[in-house]
């Protein structure tokens, strides 16, 4: 029975091997440094999982300027409240899995909705060519719901469950997230090559379908193959039952449950700061709605009468680096509007004559990615056999640092503007100073959520920490519609400060990654200690 199976996992250790096959690589393949095969099982499955988001995300711009018509304000807010959503949803995953379902269900519950989303866009795109938008958008929105709610109940436990996989204090979970992480990308880079081709080239129908059957196959691995390779170090299936159940059979842990107080804070403190974020300061409803849970969800959590001391410090940690993580995703996410428009309208796209299309760039980041998270986990376990591994706090703010060099390098290629456009350099550097940014930042990030928080809260605090991803993506949103137009009389601002033309533009977000960057330096030591060993 398990025959065909096992040729599915052996497919992915030579994908794996053949990704990641490089000298430092080799190292951290030692046979204590092995990783377990349900690393495989999970990195598959994201896999398809990530080429079904950004398949869809690469072309979902361009299909609302191009086939429905949206100005780029209106799309960059759509965009950026779309992914704002998208991570803010698995508050409610996280929190399914803990106490109900297991992460197991609420994986596959996710998936199925995520593959329903992708189908909805691809009928939308059929029906865009009609003088009527009206059934188009319709359509979308629906397409849309789907992908958010799917998207908040699959990954906060797919990453919750890489971390299961090994024992507490195993020196190797950062390294697993990192080549974790290159499974996500390494189906981030495909994505937007087929499409991409299919959705610029083609039709955008054939684009939002092709990330349908990517998500579909992503449930297939999965479900054919957990109940065998997605197992605790001790032999036990993970996920099968909620997270809190199987904390408190193991542990002397108190009952975690939300007590009625609690869940009169959350409900009532939402309300509260969504209605004052939407009625004082005018934001949308859905950017007052992200906001508003982001500010509430992490105090609800450490106002658990069941912490203790040193838990309730290393949840401050995480919840202290969530407002440096909203800077960071708030640059990084350019990626899926304004810069998309750089990449189309004032970049020199053709190579040896062949023009290549705009959404091709988005595959940039995790190209670099799969080449270069082997080596960035290999210098990580290496510096920690000589016991000068930083800890996470150090290793993010280098991340936004990166990130600031980034949009500095496009700032200065933006200044003067051939009439051929701008040097494909520009956006390769860009990406790749990113790239770098977001290793030292994001799967550190995911590993330390996993490794601070007390496990039977691991699914819902994950949901937490995607709280500041969601917002960081609403406001990428909101920052992209600032985009300015050479013909326009009249400029955007932000603080004061006019934005009148693209580098002015991008320096804005060099102030922002950067200083953000040299606070959190500056507050490492002092969140080290609240750590209290874990590193």
């Amino acid at each position: 029975m398990f025959h065909g199976y096992n040729k599915i996992i052996i497919l992915g250790q030579i994908i794996f091997n053949l990704i990641s096959k490089t000298q430092l690589m080799a190292e951290m393949q030692t046979s204590s440094n092995q990783h377990p095969k349900g690393l495989y099982v999970l990195f598959a499955t994201e896999f398809w999982e990530r080429f079904s988001y950004y398949g869809m995300r690469a072309i979902f711009v361009l299909y609302m300027t191009k086939m429905l018509l949206l100005d780029k304000a209106l799309a960059s807010n759509i965009y950026g409240s779309y992914t704002g959503l998208v991570y803010l949803t698995p508050l409610i995953g996280g929190y399914v899995a803990d106490r109900y379902w297991g992460n197991r269900k609420t994986i596959f519950v996710g998936g199925l909705l995520m593959a329903i989303g992708q189908f909805f866009m691809f009928f939308s795109a059929s029906f865009a060519a009609n003088a009527d938008k009206g059934l188009s958008i319709t359509l979308m929105w629906t397409g849309l719901a789907a992908l958010i709610f799917g998207n908040g109940f699959f990954k906060p436990n797919i990453s919750t469950m890489v971390g299961q996989l090994y024992e507490d204090g195993d020196s190797r979970k950062d390294a697993a997230y990192t080549i974790f992480y290159m499974g996500i990308n390494a189906g981030a880079f495909v994505a937007p090559l087929l499409c991409g081709y299919l959705g610029e080239n083609v039709d955008f129908k054939w684009g939002f379908l092709a990330a349908g059957i990517g998500m579909l196959i992503s449930l297939v691995i999965f479900y054919l193959t957990k109940d065998k390779y997605v197992i605790a170090p001790d032999g036990r299936q993970l996920g099968v039952g909620p997270n809190k159940a199987a904390e408190t059979s193991t542990s002397d842990a108190k009952d975690s449950a939300f007590s009625t107080q609690q869940l009169v804070i959350l409900v009532g403190g939402i309300i509260v700061a969504f209605s004052a974020i939407h009625f004082g300061f005018g934001v949308d409803v859905w950017g007052s709605l992200i906001y508003g849970m982001t500010l509430v969800g992490p105090f609800v959590i450490i106002t658990d009468k069941s912490l203790s001391k040193i838990e309730k410090d290393r949840l401050w940690v995480i919840i202290l680096i969530m407002i440096f993580v909203i800077f960071f995703w708030m640059c990084f996410e350019q990626a899926g509007a304004s810069l998309t428009f750089f990449a189309e309208e004032q970049t020199n796209r053709h190579i040896l004559g062949w023009e290549m299309p705009a959404s091709y760039f988005q595959s940039f980041n995790a190209g670099f990615i799969v080449i270069l998270a082997p080596i960035i986990s290999a210098i990580w376990v290496r510096m920690a056999k000589k016991g000068i591994n930083p800890v996470a706090p150090y290793k993010q703010s280098l991340g936004l640092g990166f990130l600031a060099i980034g949009f500095l390098l496009i700032a200065f290629g933006s200044k003067v503007i051939p009439t051929s456009g701008a040097s494909i350099f520009f956006l390769t550097g860009l990406y790749f100073l990113h790239t770098i940014g977001e290793l030292c930042l994001s799967p550190i990030g995911l590993s330390m959520v996993n490794k601070l928080t007390p496990a039977r809260f691991t699914s819902l605090m994950m949901g937490i920490w995607f709280l500041a991803v969601a917002t960081g993506n609403k406001l990428a949103g909101t920052m992209s519609s600032l985009y300015p137009d050479p013909t326009a009389t009249t400029h955007p601002s932000i603080l004061g400060f006019e934005i009148s033309d693209l580098p002015s533009y991008f320096m804005v977000f060099v102030v922002f990654s950067g200083t953000a960057a040299v606070l959190l330096f500056l507050l490492s030591r002092r969140l080290q200690k609240m750590m209290h060993g874990v590193n």
